[in-house]
């Protein structure tokens, strides 16, 4: 029978990343079912209810902690591995409790330091209130926090520019400020390169692409994925190209973005001819440049020469007598075929009975839709939207609901995923995709992967890519080329 632990916390805070990232842990352990480590806010809250734990009242800024498991001795053994980690999260913070008086507001905390940039990371429902005490402090603000209101997004970048102050976000997964990484950066060479970035994923992609052929970036500015749709104006990306233009050390901008409306791009691309730094763009649509070529771009601009993107060709087919050993049935020759394709897109054809879809479950936004664009065909899917993150781990971080979907994909489809590496994303994205892969490929589905990170990433690029090599996927750090090998698969499966 089940055993529920049910504790509030009163006075205790920390970030939501660092608490989905224990809950994940403790949730990882043996004997145990489920476990939420969260703030109690309303949206927290009914999760746990909704998994049928008996809640005691609590407000949002208390912890909440409801851990199920299989009996008392699981149990016990989780209460004390959660306590280690949490005890480890209050040392990295300087602890959080109320017995340490700490600022209860933005605008206190920055009083008497030489602050300059406020990062907020709260439940969206709450951003607004801390990002818009930041501007007020005379601070520049990124915004971590998704599912904050374009409403509320407009009036912060609009009182940010009274103020003479930048603000990256909502939903900025990604910025890099004078070779400082913060959120779900990588581990860049400094450089003299700058991007103005309305996508998270899409900064990544090309900074890694341009740290992979030797050239260093300096400042990656997201400025939030909605930056330049008709109802924020590109207002971010604006006084974004203005920093970076001002910045002696800034000798090339790259402007990326996923699709954007055509009014704001218009209005985008004067501001950039007005520029006295020469600027490569990204914006993301039919017949514009997509990010490998932007990358290239950039490489040309500044004199270097374009290298061959990396690449790791999936494994050849097992012989037919060791099929049933490699994927627990006989999958026949025909699925035998299309899991030996290699990273040239050759032998992939693989035959079939079923017209084949192209299925992208991506993490980040931007990889997906130029994903998209590429392929011209297939159903994809963005896991990192505000739709599939509330009340969850971003899929960087927890790839369940990505390995859930790629359970169920039939033989004859093509499979194409990314796999984000560097700092805050999961610190070994491999060890639980590998294993869902090694069973789409043994049941006839290719699998194809964009891996997005850089040689000085912590999980290990080439150990990442080796990884899920052997799980029987093709792997390229360039997510276009992955993208055009998928749907080369799939039309010579046809």
């Amino acid at each position: 029978m089940s055993t529920d632990l049910v504790r509030v916390r009163t006075g205790v805070y920390h970030d939501s990343v660092s608490l989905m990232r224990v809950s994940q842990a403790v949730t990882g352990l043996p004997g145990v079912e489920v476990a939420v480590v969260a703030m109690a806010t309303e949206l927290n809250r009914g999760i746990a209810a909704e998994l049928g734990f008996d809640l005691p009242e609590a407000g949002p800024a208390d912890l909440l902690i409801a851990i199920r498991s299989g009996g008392p001795a699981a149990l016990e053994a989780a209460a004390a591995e959660l306590d280690r980690l949490l005890a480890g999260l209050a040392g990295r913070t300087g602890g959080g409790t109320a017995a340490e008086h700490p600022p209860r507001t933005v605008r206190t905390a920055a009083r008497g330091r030489a602050a300059t940039l406020a990062l907020v990371s709260v439940p969206g429902e709450h951003a607004f209130a801390e990002a818009m005490d930041a501007i007020e402090a005379g601070l520049s603000v990124m915004i971590f926090s998704d599912n904050v209101p374009v409403e509320q997004e407009v009036l912060l970048k609009r009182r940010a520019a009274e103020r003479d102050v930048l603000v990256m976000g909502p939903d900025c997964g990604t910025a890099v400020i004078a070779g400082a990484g913060l959120g779900f950066a990588n581990v860049l060479r400094p450089g003299p390169v700058g991007l103005v970035a309305a996508s998270g994923t899409g900064a990544q992609q090309v900074s890694c692409l341009l740290d992979l052929a030797g050239v260093g970036v300096g400042h990656v500015l997201g400025v939030g994925g909605r930056d330049l749709s008709e109802e924020v104006g590109g207002l971010s990306t604006l006084r974004a190209l203005e920093a970076l233009d001002a910045d002696p050390a800034t000798e090339l901008i790259v402007l990326i973005s996923k699709p954007p409306a055509p009014e704001v791009a218009r209005t985008v691309r004067e501001a950039v001819a007005k520029l006295g730094t020469p600027v490569v763009t990204a914006l993301l649509g039919p017949g514009q440049d997509d990010l490998t070529a932007a990358a290239e771009n950039a490489l040309r601009a500044l004199g270097v020469a374009v290298p061959t993107w990396r690449s790791w060709p999936a494994p050849a087919p097992p012989p037919p007598d060791d099929r049933s050993r490699a994927g627990g049935r006989d999958t026949g020759g025909a699925d035998a075929g299309r899991t030996g394709a290699d990273a040239e897109g050759t032998d992939g054809s693989g035959g079939g009975t079923r017209a084949g879809t192209l299925r992208g479950l991506y993490s980040g936004g931007t990889l997906c839709a130029e994903a998209r664009l590429i392929a011209g065909t297939g159903e994809f899917t963005d896991f990192g939207d505000d739709a599939y993150t509330r009340g969850r781990a971003h899929p960087m971080i927890d790839p369940a609901l990505r390995l859930e979907a790629l359970a169920e994909v039939p033989p004859g489809d093509v499979v194409l995923l990314d796999m984000v590496l560097g700092h805050g994303a999961d610190p070994d994205p491999s060890a639980r995709l590998a294993p869902g892969i090694a069973a789409a490929v043994a049941r006839g589905v290719p699998v194809v992967v964009a891996l997005v990170g850089s040689e000085g990433d912590p999980q290990g690029l080439n150990a990442q890519a080796e990884a899920v090599r052997a799980a029987g996927a093709a792997v390229f750090t360039s997510n276009a080329q992955a993208a055009r090998h998928a749907a080369g698969l799939l039309a010579s499966a046809r």
